[in-house]
């Protein structure tokens, strides 16, 4: 199992990377030929599916990496026991809070099925589905966190 988790990790990132490699090209493009005054709307609709995508599988890998921004002004005074207990409630209303944006995301993603875009014939539910994925795996990272955070707090409890 964790090697299937790890083997997932890996292919978001690739992903993640091919597709930001990409909308720079086609941003790129579509300026250089909307100065040579040629217009593609296809280009735009696609760069913009793009950045959909990396940016939501972006913030997973930023999370399960551990590069979000946090803030611990006030915990830091606590002591370490319940620093941990702080942390594992965070955890887990970040948990509560990407189910509930999962389960919403694939009801919207299922009611915009049949909404495409206007210059594409791809259904725009696919932006939404990026959420989907997206909070899904954040999901499994954050059950990943609260896991450790747990195992490590009953480490240290046991003196090891």
């Amino acid at each position: 199992m964790k090697k299937l988790y790890e083997g997932f990790c890996k292919a978001e990132v690739a992903v993640c990377g091919v597709g930001f490699v990409f909308l720079i090209i086609f941003v790129f493009a579509s300026a250089i030929l909307r100065f040579m005054r040629i217009s593609l709307s296809w280009n735009i609709d696609l760069a913009m599916l793009l950045l959909a995508w990396t940016a939501f599988l972006g913030a997973d890998i930023a999370w399960r990496s551990g590069q979000l921004i946090g803030i611990d002004l006030v915990t830091r005074y606590l002591p370490k026991k319940i620093q941990k207990v702080i942390l594992i409630l965070v955890y887990a209303l970040i948990l509560c809070v990407t189910v509930v944006i999962c389960i919403y995301g694939a009801r919207l993603a299922w009611v915009e099925r049949l909404r495409t875009y206007q210059s594409m014939p791809i259904p725009y539910s696919l932006v939404t589905l990026s959420l989907v994925v997206a909070t899904f795996s954040m999901s499994i990272s954050t059950v990943g966190k609260i896991v450790n955070c747990i195992r490590f707090f009953n480490k240290e409890e046991k003196g090891e």
